[in-house]
């Protein structure tokens, strides 16, 4: 391993949460977004003339919201996207093979395949936005927004609990803990499904659901995906795992996203979760898992018949007691200091030169997938922070029932926990509409790549197993099932 390789990752977190240009001196044009009080509706009760009146106030609010659209109809075509680079790569081969051009490279295959980058979407975005923030309310406004408004706390904290769930000491450990339930099953690739999927969201409860959803995507890439599984079941355990995440991060109130937006705003605390949501979600888990094996259980079964490609290498050198203890108590730092960007940053740095001098007991990662998740992230705050001017009167206007409805559909096409946060500054909310708001929100979390922010993270690294990367339309039918099933586990108990 070489130190400089860390470096880039370093320089991410810094940028990200030291914008370079934050003391230009020039002031802001507006305050922008506005707060939703200054818009002064209070007395309007039909939605659509709230919408029309705060998009009269602040015409930039529909573009904002254009913009964001367009970002979102952007991850459902990643997957065409890389189609096409292939298919433009394939031909490009094809013409150099006949001797009839000395290009080593197919720019519009490279074009094609970054448009492709699912990680990359809102990132691609963000620069027309500040473009038109630029003209639509002025540079100062913008510049105002980005370096005070917008909240990267979440993103490095995503790239730094990644980077350490991905180390070899952790991933051993956290194997070694599935390998006992895996037992009871012989250790088939079944038993692997079963123990990965069970028990892997519920630690997201204690060591936080992007640490979660990074030890469950690496097993299950080794352990399951490495057998090459069908299409359908393929798309149905990635649905699987990222609404078990989604709602096996509730048994506590620190670890899932969605939560910590409301626990200060609303009072709730370990007891409130265990008994309001904690044991639902795990109820929901092991129904959704139930079903799941229920109808795939013929081809999960011929797996066990297929050599397991996910052994332990016997080459590797045995990690000592001390570095694994090493590694959990950077993974403990992170997590106590989740909600302080420099602690983490300088965490992070004393991280990676600990796994430099403990080089022999590692095996190389890379750190490309943290930083891909980590840019997903930024670019989508900012997108997200934009849209408080619907999302919060459309919240408000519901009923119990329907709110749980409305949060579960809109959670799909922006963060779960940008969703909680935009309750909380609804004063309205009796406790049935806040239980119903995060039960919603948390539920919902596995539809789609944006719903929950240790997603991107999931396709990140099991990406690589899915012909031309994961297919949004697929990612939804694989977690629609899950879904309704933990739905109805928040609706009826």
């Amino acid at each position: 391993m070489v130190f400089s390789k860390w470096f880039i990752g370093f320089l991410f977190l810094l940028c990200i949460q030291f914008p370079a240009f934050s003391q230009t001196g020039e002031k802001a044009d507006i305050s922008y977004p506005p707060s939703l009080d200054s818009y002064h509706d209070a007395e309007l009760t039909n939605l659509i003339d709230i919408l029309a009146n705060r998009i009269e106030k602040q015409p930039f609010n529909l573009w904002a919201t254009v913009l964001f659209v367009c970002a979102i109809v952007h991850t459902f075509m990643t997957h065409r996207f890389r189609h096409i680079a292939h298919v433009l790569e394939e031909k490009h081969h094809g013409i150099r093979e006949k001797g009839e051009t000395e290009r080593t490279v197919s720019v519009p295959s490279r074009i094609f395949h970054f448009l492709g980058e699912l990680e990359a979407v809102f990132g691609i975005w963000v620069v027309p936005l500040i473009i038109a923030m630029n003209f639509g309310i002025g540079a100062g406004s913008s510049l105002n927004y980005i370096d005070n408004k917008v909240n990267f706390t979440e993103a490095v904290f995503v790239v730094v609990i990644m980077t350490i769930a991905s180390t070899r000491p952790i991933l051993q450990l956290a194997e070694r803990i599935m390998q006992i339930f895996a037992k009871l099953g012989g250790e088939k690739p079944v038993a692997w499904w079963l123990s990965i999927l069970l028990v892997g969201p519920l630690l997201g409860s204690f060591i936080t659901e992007p640490a979660a959803m990074t030890i469950c995507a690496m097993l299950l890439s080794k352990k399951f995906y490495s057998l090459k599984p069908s299409n359908r079941l393929s798309y149905g355990t990635i649905g699987l795992l990222f609404v078990a995440i989604s709602i096996g991060g509730t048994l506590t109130h620190f670890a899932a996203p969605p939560v910590l937006m409301v626990v200060d705003a609303w009072g709730w605390d370990l007891p409130f979760m265990l008994t309001h949501f904690g044991w639902k979600a795990a109820l929901g888990i092991g129904l959704g898992v139930g079903a799941y094996y229920s109808f795939f259980r013929k081809e999960l079964t011929s797996l066990s018949n297929i050599p397991d490609a996910g052994k332990p290498e016997e080459n590797l050198t045995r990690i000592p007691v001390w570095v694994t203890i090493g590694h959990l108590l950077f993974m403990v730092f992170a997590v106590y200091y989740s909600h302080h960007p420099p602690y983490l940053i300088f965490g992070m740095l004393f991280f990676l030169a600990f796994v430099e001098v403990t080089e022999d007991f590692q095996q190389d990662f890379s750190i490309r997938p943290p930083i891909l998740v980590g840019f997903f992230l930024a670019g989508l705050v900012i997108h997200g922070g934009l849209q408080q001017w619907w999302i919060a009167p459309v919240l408000g206007s519901l009923g119990e029932i329907p709110l749980m409805l409305g949060a579960m559909t809109l959670t799909a096409f922006n963060d779960n926990a940008a969703i909680t946060y935009l309750c909380t500054l609804v004063p309205t909310f009796t406790e049935g509409m806040k239980y119903a708001a995060v039960a919603g929100a948390v539920a919902g979390g596995g539809l789609t790549v944006i719903a929950n922010a240790p997603n991107p993270a999931g396709v990140s690294i099991l990406g690589k197993h899915f012909e031309d990367g994961v297919s949004a339309l697929g990612l939804l039918t694989g977690a629609l099932v899950p879904t309704i099933i933990a739905l109805l586990c928040f609706m009826i108990f």
